[in-house]
C-alpha cells in the first residue's frame, strides 16, 4: 500500500532525553491517524519533525511514497502539510484574515489585496463549515474560533495533510462536537488527518488507526474500531489503568471557604458574577459545573486576589479575605491550579525549580538574609519531580517553556499541593494530561479532601466534576443556578443547570 506519509526510523536526541527513538508512523489518504501517548512521550516532537520546525537526527520521510527534507514550515506547506499546535501561533490584535495571509500576503499594484484573502478565506469556511467571521480580531474571538482559524490557514495553503496537536485541551464539550464535525467533513473532501492525543473517547469518536508511543517508542498500531479503550490506555501507560475515581464516604468539616452575596465586574464592564453565595466544607470536593464563559474565571479571579469583588464577602477559615493581597490568601492556606498554564501558573523563562518558590521564596527554609538557599531550593524540585512524575529533560533547572504542556501542568499542580494549603481551588487540574497523570492528580484530589481540606473544582469537563464531587454548583450567567450532591445528579440533568434551568439546592 502506498502511504501519503511514512516516517521511518526516525530518532530525535535533546538533551539528557531521547524524544523519539527509531520510530516509524504511516498514514493513508483519507484516514483519521491518532498519535496516542502520555506528556513528554514524544508525539509533538514527531509531528515538529514532519511540519518542519526540527531536523530529525536520524531516519526518512517520504511523501506520496517519495523521500523528501524538511528544513522548515515554508517546505512543509509546499509538501501539502499544515499543522494546528497546541498553543496557537496567532496575532491578537490582527483579524482572522490577516493571521491566515501571513507570509504569504495577496498583492494589488503597491499594496495588499485583503478583500480577495477575505473572499476566499469566506468561501473556504462556508463549505468545511467552519461559520468563522473573516473580520473578526483574533483577541475578540473564543478560543474554539482560534482554532478555525488555524485550520483555515492549512486550508488556504492548500494542505493535503493536517496535523492537529492535541485540538481539544482548550475547548468546550461544545466546541470539540464541532471540532470532530469539522474533521468528518474535512476527511469526507479527501484530507487525511493525523490527531496528537490522549483522549480516548475522541479517539474512539474520530480516527481509524491508532499509532501508540510511550517514552519514545512505537509499542504498536491498532485498528480503533476493534481495540478498547482499556487496551489503548494500558499500550499508553505500561499498565492498567482505572477509569473511575475510588473515593469513600464523606466525612465533611467545619467552612472553609464562605463566600456571601458576592458580585464581581468582568473586564468588559458587565457584571461577570451576580450576587453569589457559596460554601465549601473542609473534607469535601465541591465542583463548579458551567459552560465556559459564564462567571467562573470572574468567581476564581476574585478568590484569589486576582481582580477586585465589587460587593460581597469572602471568608477563609472564618476570616474576611475580601480585600487581602494575594499573599496574604497564600499565607492563610489557600493554593491555586490556574485556568491557563501559561499565562497565569508559570514563568516560562524561570527554571522549574524557581517557579517551585514562586509564592514562597521568602520563606526562612529558601531564604537568608536575602539571599536564596539553592540548595534547599533544589531539594524541594526533586522531591516535587519526583513525587508528581514531572518529566524535565534537565532536571530542576530545565526552563518550564522546555517542558511539555501536560509536564508543566503536573509541575503546576505539584507546586500548590506541596503548599498544603486548606483550600485548593483546582480549574481545569488535568487539561492536557494524559489518562495515567489525569488518574494520578485525581488520587491527589482526593487525597486532599480525605485530610481533611477543602477543594473547589471548577472544570469545563462534566465527567471529572461527576466523578470526583461531593457537592455540585452549577452557574449560569454568573448566577448559581443550582446546588446539588453529586450522587442525586446525571449528566443530563447537570446538562440542563448548565443551560439555566434549576434543580434545587443541597444542604
Amino acid at each position: 500500500m502506498e502511504y501519503i506519509i511514512e516516517m521511518k526510523g526516525i530518532r530525535k536526541e535533546f538533551p539528557g532525553i531521547v524524544a523519539n527513538d527509531n520510530v516509524t508512523v504511516s498514514l493513508k489518504k483519507g484516514e483519521v491517524l491518532a498519535l496516542l501517548g502520555e506528556n513528554g512521550a514524544g508525539k509533538s516532537t514527531l509531528m515538529s519533525i514532519l511540519f518542519g520546525l526540527y531536523r530529525p537526527d536520524r531516519g526518512t520521510i517520504s511523501v506520496k511514497g517519495k523521500e523528501v527534507q524538511i528544513s522548515n514550515p515554508t517546505q512543509a506547506n509546499n509538501l501539502g502539510i499544515g499543522m494546528v499546535h497546541q498553543h496557537f501561533k496567532l496575532v491578537h490584535n490582527f483579524t482572522i484574515t490577516e493571521n491566515i495571509v501571513l507570509g504569504l500576503e495577496p498583492r494589488k499594484c503597491m499594496g495588499m489585496d485583503l478583500a480577495s484573502a477575505s473572499a476566499k478565506i469566506k468561501q473556504l469556511s462556508e463549505y468545511y463549515g467552519l461559520n468563522v467571521d473573516p473580520e473578526a480580531k483574533i483577541e475578540d474571538v473564543s478560543v474554539g474560533m482560534q482554532q478555525r482559524a488555524e485550520i483555515l490557514k492549512m486550508l488556504y495553503r492548500d494542505a493535503e495533510v493536517l496535523i492537529f496537536d492535541e485540538p481539544t485541551a482548550v475547548l468546550t464539550p461544545q466546541e470539540i462536537q464541532d471540532l470532530m464535525q469539522i474533521m468528518k467533513n474535512l476527511i469526507a473532501e479527501g484530507k487525511s488527518i493525523i490527531l496528537i492525543t490522549h483522549k480516548l473517547k475522541e479517539i474512539k469518536a474520530i480516527a481509524d488507526r491508532c499509532t501508540v508511543i510511550r517514552r519514545g517508542k512505537v509499542i504498536g498500531t491498532v485498528d480503533v474500531e476493534s481495540t478498547s479503550t482499556e487496551e489503548m490506555a494500558k499500550m499508553m501507560v505500561g499498565r492498567e489503568v482505572s477509569f473511575t475515581v475510588d473515593k469513600g464516604d464523606i466525612e465533611r468539616g467545619p467552612k472553609v471557604l464562605e463566600i456571601q452575596g458576592l458580585n464581581v465586574m468582568n473586564r468588559r464592564g458587565v457584571m461577570g458574577v451576580k450576587d453569589f453565595s457559596l460554601d465549601v466544607h473542609g473534607g469535601e470536593i465541591l465542583g463548579l459545573a458551567g459552560v465556559d464563559g459564564n462567571g467562573q474565571t470572574e468567581l476564581v479571579e476574585a478568590l484569589t486576589g486576582l481582580t477586585r469583588a465589587d460587593s460581597g464577602k469572602i471568608l477563609l477559615d472564618g476570616k474576611d479575605i475580601t480585600d487581602s493581597s494575594i499573599r496574604h490568601r497564600i499565607i492563610s492556606g489557600m493554593a491555586h491550579i490556574p485556568e491557563d498554564r501559561q499565562k497565569r501558573g508559570l514563568v516560562l523563562d524561570y527554571s522549574v525549580e524557581d517557579n517551585f518558590i514562586l509564592e514562597i521564596y521568602g520563606e526562612d527554609r529558601f531564604n537568608r538574609f536575602g539571599f536564596l538557599k539553592r540548595d534547599e531550593i533544589r531539594k524541594n524540585s526533586e522531591l516535587i519531580i519526583e513525587a508528581f512524575d514531572v518529566r524535565a529533560g534537565r532536571g530542576s533547572e530545565t526552563p518550564a517553556r522546555s517542558l511539555s504542556g501536560g509536564n508543566q501542568q503536573k509541575a503546576i499542580v505539584g507546586r500548590e499541593i506541596s503548599h498544603n494549603p486548606n483550600l485548593l481551588i483546582a480549574v481545569q487540574p488535568t487539561r492536557g494530561l494524559d489518562v495515567g497523570s489525569i488518574e494520578y492528580i485525581h488520587k491527589r484530589l482526593v487525597e486532599q479532601r480525605d485530610s481533611g481540606k477543602a477543594v473547589l473544582l471548577v472544570s469545563l469537563e462534566l465527567d471529572e466534576i461527576l466523578d470526583l464531587s461531593d457537592r455540585i454548583a452549577v452557574i449560569s450567567h454568573g448566577e448559581l443556578v443550582g446546588l446539588v450532591n453529586a450522587d442525586e445528579i446525571d449528566e443530563n440533568e447537570a446538562g440542563l443547570m448548565m443551560a439555566g434551568v434549576s434543580k434545587g439546592s443541597a444542604s
